[in-house]
């Protein structure tokens, strides 16, 4: 079983079933690999601190229209994602707590995506306060973006998921193993996960 195996019995609302996250450090091109991607996946940009983030977002959008993917820019910077043409915003949780939503929840209107990261159950409660059209809820198991961070459990990820009052998507150390015990997520997201194959 693949990771995209395993994200095909998900049931997402107005998000990808399956999300690769890009990471500078450990995904620096993330192009090569979304060649592989089947169609429907979703691509998270982060690169956050990436001097040209925009001509990255722009190259990225070309293989994402050929390969039907869906493409979501993370930062509080919606403007960046509507001069790409991406299809939503991802807000990291600390954003989520403090960004002006004015603007952003005008161009969310034509359709577009809303997820927000969410490490607790006060992170979710904000995301669906927020109206997200998902959670990114981490880290669920041990990973390697965030050695040594306390990890959620598959247990504990099937209470919140189910309380949360929104799709959440799992985070860190998703891999086709893992995958199996994650009861109530409505899509799966990975950066190591899609890596080995």
């Amino acid at each position: 079983m693949t990771l995209a195996n395993a994200a095909r019995s998900r049931k997402p609302g107005n998000h990808p079933a399956l999300i690769l996250m890009t990471d500078e450090h450990r995904l620096a091109d993330p192009a090569p690999l979304m060649e592989m991607l089947p169609p429907g996946t979703g691509v998270w940009l982060r690169h956050y601190d990436a001097p040209e983030r925009e001509a990255l977002a722009r190259r990225l959008m070309v293989i994402v229209r050929r390969r039907r993917l869906v493409l979501v820019v993370a930062g509080a910077d919606w403007r960046l994602a509507a001069r790409v043409g991406a299809a939503g915003v991802h807000l990291p949780e600390a954003v989520a707590r403090s960004v002006s939503l004015a603007g952003l929840r005008l161009w969310l209107g034509h359709g577009r995506v809303l997820s927000v990261a969410a490490h607790s159950r006060s992170g979710l409660a904000r995301a669906a306060r927020l109206g997200a059209d998902c959670a990114l809820l981490s880290p669920v198991f041990p990973t390697a973006s965030h050695p040594g961070a306390v990890t959620i459990g598959a247990a504990r990820f099937a209470l919140w998921a189910r309380r949360a009052g929104l799709p959440v998507v799992a985070l860190g150390g998703v891999n086709e193993a893992s995958a199996r015990g994650l009861r109530f997520a409505a899509g799966l997201a990975a950066i190591g996960g899609f890596q080995r194959r």
